[in-house]
């Protein structure tokens, strides 16, 4: 059967935006950020906007976070507990003498205390550095030394395997906060120097440009990034969690995403709490049917998951999805790396509805391009620019870069300075940040297109694109187009060097449970890969594997897949899903 080009929107519910074109004439980022600021001293604080702002205005008593803990009891707080905790974090940095300006980071899962911790030093105008619990010591030491750390909080098994034998290399690192009830010789307990400190505290003024938040990205090569934003951003994951996920009033919110990653602090604390919606957080691990009775236990209605996780529960089969109530579910999204149209056709087979794509980078700091809950879902596409947000598509020329105007050509994705979450700097790194951007352009590093509606599509990274034989392909379609193989749950492209074409298109893939690797299956997924994408973009190469190696965000790491292939140096992998 012929798959639908478009998905047209529908659905009983009035989404926040309803007309596309109105919503980008009438939007303005001075409306946004007034409706945030305090009127008295504070200013823009992301803490403030996010809890106390609630607060204040007799919301107090809302619920704001339910914690599931592993065997899915769970408890609730309100706005004003969420307040009473983090003033009492915010007092506690005081009572060490941490500065505002000084860097804090966490390295745990999904725990109250780390959610806690978050908003408690954007109040006390510090800086919040979220770590991936999964993280190696030397990983772990890199970004603390690189960040200047001066509190970490962790727990009692992670400083004790991974902290405790790197903290005299962090000569910053003055106090360890230990969540459990025994911390290690050398460290705080978090409960105590809770319980020390007033649960009554007032945000000193902010700033839009107080610096707040630091993200660490994977280099290729070299060291990692640290990408430095603002208090401004909370202007930007505000608008973007109303708009781009359609959150409103009384929702039950669940990001799915790792707290040490972007999207585990922009979306899974600041953008549903300055929302006012209630904030689903599950220390539990993936399993489709925790997820699935989850969704169904808890009434969610906004879920915000990742691609990865949506191939995890396709190879469940879409049975397993149907046998629970999923109605209260009226707007599924995903983000970690472009989503193929066989995921979105299979959420309309397993949720009734589309699952919507969108895109953007840590350097970002939220979401730019997305699909929207009132607009068509064209399946593959990124969707449209945010409004507020600027995209075009540049081709190099010999003095930089031109704007490419007409449609379905490809280039470098580019978005016009000035946006809130737009990142300020690559900590200690102003040479390497100043390569992002040519003029008003900052220089994705995505390749991509536009059509004639304005869609984007997502083709590749400048550094993944295949040149073979004259050709240039993007390892996107091709992974798209194996993936609609009933056999296939995982793809991942890469241009393997040939003396003939200059390249060659080699493909890993992994298969659905159960399937094993035969002769005739290779045979009949190298036709169907011919048949559905010509002989010049085809791979030539298929290789099984039983995964491919991908970040704990969700990305398929095809350089990775390169390096191990061509036997080079693998770069920065920190950030691995299988890091320990």
């Amino acid at each position: 059967m012929k798959r639908p080009e478009r998905i047209r929107k529908g659905g009983p519910d009035k989404p926040n935006l309803v007309d596309y074109q109105q919503a980008r004439s009438d939007f303005r980022w001075e409306a946004e950020r007034a409706a945030l600021t305090s009127p008295g001293d504070v200013g823009l604080n992301i803490g403030y906007a996010a809890v106390d702002r609630h607060v204040d205005a007799g919301r107090g008593e809302l619920p704001a976070v339910r914690w599931i803990d592993k065997e899915g009891q769970f408890t609730q707080w309100s706005y004003a507990e969420l307040q009473r905790q983090t003033n009492r974090f915010a007092n506690l940095l005081a009572n060490l003498g941490v500065e505002p300006g000084e860097t804090l980071f966490s390295l745990a899962g999904r725990v109250p205390e780390l959610y806690v911790a978050a908003l408690g030093t954007l109040k006390h105008r510090a800086v919040f550095c979220p770590l991936f619990s999964a993280f190696g010591p030397e990983p772990i030491q890199t970004r603390l030394d690189k960040g200047n750390a001066r509190v970490l909080v962790t727990t009692a098994k992670l400083y004790n395997k991974k902290v405790a034998k790197i903290r005299d290399a962090v000569p910053t690192l003055e106090h360890v906060l230990v969540i459990d009830d025994d911390p290690p010789e050398g460290t705080l307990s978090f409960a105590k120097t809770m319980s020390e400190a007033s649960d009554v505290y007032t945000v000193g003024p902010t700033t839009k440009e107080t610096p707040a938040l630091l993200h660490f990205t994977s280099g290729t090569t070299g060291t990692p990034k640290g990408a430095l934003h603002v208090h401004e951003a909370v202007v930007a994951h505000h608008v973007t969690g109303r708009v781009a996920l359609d959150l409103r009033p009384g929702d039950v919110y669940w990001c799915t995403a790792d707290p040490g990653w972007v999207t585990g602090t922009s979306y899974g604390i600041i953008a549903p709490l300055t929302n006012g919606v209630t904030m689903l957080v599950d220390q539990g691990e993936f399993e489709p049917r925790r997820w699935y009775e989850t969704l169904q236990r808890h009434r969610v209605t906004v879920w915000y998951t990742a691609p990865t996780a949506i191939r995890m529960l396709m190879k469940a089969g879409a049975e397993l999805a149907q046998s629970y109530d999923l109605s209260s579910v009226r707007f599924i999204a995903s983000v970690g790396e472009p989503l193929n149209p066989e995921a979105i056709y299979w959420g309309l087979e397993a949720f009734d509805q589309a699952i919507h794509d969108n895109w953007w980078q840590s350097e970002t700091g939220g979401i730019m391009i997305a699909n929207y809950a009132g607009v068509d879902v064209k399946p593959g596409s990124m969707g449209l620019p945010l409004p507020g947000i600027e995209a075009a598509i540049l081709e190099p020329t010999d003095n930089g870069f031109e704007v490419l105007t007409e449609p379905d050509r490809e280039g470098q994705l580019a978005l016009r300075k000035g946006w809130p979450s737009m990142m300020r700097a690559y900590l200690g790194e102003p040479a390497r940040y100043d390569k992002c951007f040519h003029g008003d352009w900052y220089l994705t590093g995505d390749l991509a297109r536009r059509d004639e509606e304005g869609y984007f599509w997502f083709t590749g990274r400048a550094d993944d694109v295949i040149k073979s034989a004259g050709h240039l392909i993007g390892p996107f379609e091709v992974e798209s187009a194996l993936l609609e193989h009933p056999a296939v749950v995982e793809a991942g492209i890469i241009g393997k060097p040939d003396a003939v074409a200059g390249a060659i298109v080699k493909a890993f893939v992994a298969l659905r449970e159960g399937l094993k690797p035969t002769e005739a299956l290779h045979k009949d997924l190298m036709r169907f890969a011919r048949k559905r994408l010509g002989p010049a973009v085809a791979p030539r190469e298929i290789e099984v594997v039983d995964s491919l190696p991908k970040t704990r965000s969700g990305k398929i790491m095809r350089r990775l897949l390169k390096a191990r292939e061509l036997g080079l140096d693998e770069g920065d992998t920190s950030t691995l899903e299988t890091s320990s």
